[in-house]
């Protein structure tokens, strides 16, 4: 059956990387269509705009017809949804998306990179390399990248597939992480942190997660990781993997004037990303691309006009001595090495960072503690959370006093009010400064542009 004819249903379609991959099946050819019960933006004008909204908001069987090749199942839709039930009854294979991505690309080489930070950025800048040099490639990634439309691509004419390897899971009916499905050829580990708690309840479980993803390479692939973060490295270096180890670490660098350069044997290369982790992630991109056969001159020219994933130390706002970042960081060791990067590269200015409560996991009073140390590096710090966030994810209030301890700081600001975010903020601008904005939700719907505006102004 000729691609153009292929049918393929999305139940769920209006999730990040859901309709990203409808998108792309649309691009490619396929018949697409899709349900969902809420549908936000950018998901909703996106689909819209290619005719692969839906009519109408919810679960309809009748959606699910004979002719339909596929069903691919997003991690909002549960076991007993109609139309999954239907897809059921009809004999319809049912793929959760990363495995339906694994068939789609079977018979390609497959570059995923996992770890608990810098995996975005990492696999945004292979990608960026490839594009530069002029590769034709297949990828998924969680992050917009600038000069892109959309965050996934399949084609029939390319042989390499880069892939954004995330640990949570897949799907109600494939309840593993979505990494252990995509058997890559040529793996990246970037570091363990213990993240996603409410699934993976002790730390040890969740390393186990990184040990099966690693013992998934298909025989004869390459194994690159971080040598400077220890469970890494433990497990790069077990009994029983079969993988080629090749280690990474922070390459030689200097920086001036705000500015890093990346110090080679052909020179220094200015670049437009900064931070130790950067610096860490773009060492493993260049592991990955000489695999891909990607030489260092060509690596060098490519990444020097990497201006970094969205969201990813994404600048806001600068006006001469004054600056204004935000980053996605969340998580206790992605906290700390955002702030660790702005303190290193702007060694002489007042560090103002303020990050949100967001996840079930930052969110969650037994896993406080792991934050303790992450903001030292800041002249001030502020913590914000959300109530009706605690509220929808059913956990118990956190005192602020709680707050202060896990945080490890006396001086430490705790709010739970948008405008007072705002406030102080405001409070402390001043000359030679730098403002950090870290969340992976919005502050409670804080306008971070105006935010950003008003403190360089």
């Amino acid at each position: 059956m000729e691609p153009s004819k292929k049918r393929v249903h999305f139940i769920a379609i209006g999730g990040s990387a859901m309709h990203n991959l409808a998108i792309a099946l649309h691009q490619k050819g396929y018949e697409v269509t899709g349900s969902d019960d809420e549908i936000f933006e950018p998901s909703r004008s996106r689909l819209e705009h290619l005719g692969l909204l839906p009519d109408r908001l919810g679960w309809f069987p009748e959606n699910l017809t004979g002719d339909i090749e596929a069903v691919i199942l997003g991690m909002h839709a549960r076991a007993d949804n109609p139309e999954l039930k239907r897809a059921q009854e009809l004999g319809i294979r049912v793929f959760s998306y990363p495995a339906y991505f694994h068939e789609q690309t079977k018979d390609k080489t497959r570059v995923v990179v996992g770890g608990s930070h810098g995996k975005t950025t990492i696999t945004s800048m292979i990608v960026h390399v490839l594009r530069h040099v002029g590769s034709s490639f297949d990828y998924l990634v969680g992050a917009q990248l600038e000069g892109f439309d959309c965050m996934v691509r399949l084609s029939a004419a390319s042989s390499v597939a880069v892939i954004e390897g995330d640990e949570y899971l897949a799907s109600t009916l494939e309840p593993v992480p979505k990494f252990h499905l995509y058997k890559p050829d040529i793996a990246l580990l970037s570091g363990i942190a213990w993240d996603h708690i409410n699934v993976f309840k002790t730390f040890a479980s969740y390393v186990d997660q990184f040990r099966t993803f690693i013992r998934l390479i298909e025989p004869g692939g390459k194994l690159i990781y971080c040598e400077e973060d220890p469970e890494v490295k433990a497990l790069a270096l077990e009994s029983g993997v079969t993988a080629q180890a090749i280690p990474y670490g922070v390459p030689p660098h200097v920086i001036r004037d705000g500015v890093t350069y990346l110090v080679t044997q052909k020179g220094e290369v200015p670049l437009q990303v900064f931070g130790r982790h950067n610096l860490m992630n773009l060492e493993g991109a260049r592991h990955v691309c000489h695999q891909l056969g990607i030489g260092d001159a060509e690596f060098y020219a490519a990444i020097a006009g990497f201006r970094g994933a969205a969201k990813r130390l994404e600048k806001l706002a600068e006006q001469e001595r004054k600056v204004v970042f935000k980053d996605f960081a969340h998580s206790p060791s992605k906290l700390k090495a955002t702030v660790e990067a702005v303190r290193e590269q702007f060694p002489d200015r007042r560090l103002v960072a303020c990050m949100e409560l967001h996840t079930f996991s930052s969110l969650s009073e037994g896993f406080l503690d792991q934050y303790k140390g992450s903001m030292d590096q800041a002249d001030a710090a502020i913590v914000f959370y959300a109530p009706h966030a605690v509220q929808l994810k059913r956990l118990p209030a956190i005192p602020a006093e709680r707050i202060h301890q896990a945080f490890g700081r006396s001086d430490l600001q705790v709010l739970t009010d948008p405008i007072a975010v705002m406030g102080a903020v405001r409070q402390d601008i001043r000359e030679g400064s730098v403002l950090l904005m870290m969340s992976s939700g919005n502050f409670g719907g804080v306008d971070l542009q105006a935010l950003a505006e008003a403190f360089i102004a």
